[in-house]
């Protein structure tokens, strides 16, 4: 029989290896390889946006207006807002978001909301780089997710997942995944493994919580906004380090650590296969089995216009409330008190300054990068760690959360917020400290 298996693999086996070798080249290479151009060192995926933002800017313009629009109009027609009060509340600010974004082409509108630092920021540093970024990044992620590399990944990394993270072999792929991809796709996935039973709640929580994150496409905003792109594979790989590291920590800290978890134990390798041999296998399964390129294009290309459609109106009314909001009340000086004592004992340039803007990555994790893209590079760089491995904030990725049916309070999440964010800071300041001192930032 063994024979007869391995007869009939053997014809599709090369075609299959060049699957997995070649696509998942093409993802690394488009992710991680930084590359010369016009003097400017940068992934080719900046490379493309950039490119499309100064040569064809009215079009951009127009493509974010009608993702805008689509993303404020969706949740109405579908009825998305009937789902609880606070999908309702953020379903009004993408109507807010949309009435703001066309405001600002015209000039309507209180003249603080134009300060430097206020809509003219928001718009041609976030809105229209977003717009092109995620959707190229969705593509892009193909060829890093759908060809078996997390897949092989996924095998190799399974004793450490249940004794550091305390969930199960399986879900090596998902917390990758959700880690690279984007924090929407990756809840969908822990959403549906846990209504269908593979994760019990705990689990889902965790991983909904600790690897859930913004995707990779959004990482390159926040790094081009604090200009980290020429350290970018350190801030990529050090950001997911931090993420993972918090993960393990908060895993263990009340309210993730008392939810039930009662589930089934993680399945053995295949009698005779080494863990090597039974990773290489399910990359090659999942090579073998993956749609065409053109059909996976094309799927995840929607995914990524849906997921830019509807982050980008509640992004510009949160950015904008939440700038304003830094700039006029003392909302985040209260909540920045939390975070100061890590930020004066590791010995920060203005301490509060710094936990002050940390703390507004409750509301939108790009606000942390906006209000201090002028400090001095280390902050730079613990700003766009921070807001990485929080995972959590009120704009995107708390409501996505709550829409799932993993059954998860919203005091609890804000809980799990503050809990990562502290101790990102912890990890991330000496990290940030250690690096400039290398003289690799």
């Amino acid at each position: 029989m063994a024979e007869q298996i391995s007869l009939s693999v053997a014809p599709v086996r090369t075609h299959t290896l060049a699957r997995l070798l070649g696509y998942s080249l093409i993802g690394l290479v488009l992710f991680f390889l930084p590359v010369d151009i016009s003097g400017r060192s940068t992934i080719l995926l900046d490379h493309a946006a950039s490119f499309l933002l100064k040569e064809a800017r009215p079009l951009v313009i127009g493509l974010a207006l009608v993702l805008m629009a689509y993303g404020a109009i969706h949740p109405w027609v579908s009825g998305a807002w009937r789902h609880n009060a606070v999908t309702l509340a953020f379903s009004v600010l993408k109507v807010l978001g949309l009435a703001i974004g066309i405001a600002f082409l015209f000039r309507f509108g209180p003249e603080a909301a134009y300060a430097p630092g206020m809509l003219p920021f928001l718009f041609d540093k976030l809105v229209l780089p977003l717009s092109l970024i995620v959707p190229l990044g969705s593509l892009a992620l193909v060829f890093l997710i759908g060809f078996g590399l997390l897949e092989l990944i996924g095998v190799l990394m399974q004793p450490v997942m249940r004794p550091i993270w305390r969930t199960p072999g399986k879900s090596a792929i998902d917390a990758v995944a959700s880690f690279v991809g984007s924090y929407s796709v990756g809840l969908l996935i822990t959403s549906r493994m846990y209504s269908q039973g593979h994760y019990t709640l705990r689990e889902a929580a965790i991983i909904a919580t600790g690897f859930s994150t913004v995707s990779a496409p959004f990482m390159v905003i926040v790094a081009k906004t604090l200009d980290l792109m020429p350290a970018w594979n350190l801030y990529f790989w050090g950001s997911m380090a931090v993420t993972f590291a918090v993960t393990a920590a908060s895993a263990r800290l009340y309210p993730l650590s008392r939810l039930p978890s009662e589930g089934q134990p993680d399945p053995q390798l295949p009698p005779g296969q080494s863990r090597i041999q039974a990773a290489w296998h399910a990359g090659l399964t999942q090579a073998q089995s993956a749609p065409a390129l053109s059909a996976a294009l094309r799927e995840t290309f929607a995914d990524g216009v849906r997921m830019t459609a509807a982050i980008l109106p509640s992004i510009l009314a949160v950015g904008l409330l939440g700038l304003l909001a830094a700039k006029y009340t003392p909302l985040f000086d209260v909540i920045g008190l939390l975070l100061y004592p890590v930020t004066w004992a590791f010995g920060l340039a203005e301490p509060m300054t710094v936990a002050r803007a940390i703390a507004a990555g409750l509301a939108e994790m790009f606000l942390p990068a906006m209000l201090l893209k002028d400090a001095d590079v280390v902050v730079r760089f613990v700003a766009a760690t921070v807001s990485v491995s929080s995972v959590l904030f009120l704009s995107a990725s708390i409501p996505c959360v709550l829409a799932t049916r993993i059954p998860m309070r919203l005091r609890d999440l804000l809980l799990v917020w503050l809990q990562r964010t502290l101790l990102s800071l912890v990890l991330a300041i000496p990290m940030a400290q250690l690096a400039h001192h290398l003289g690799w930032l």
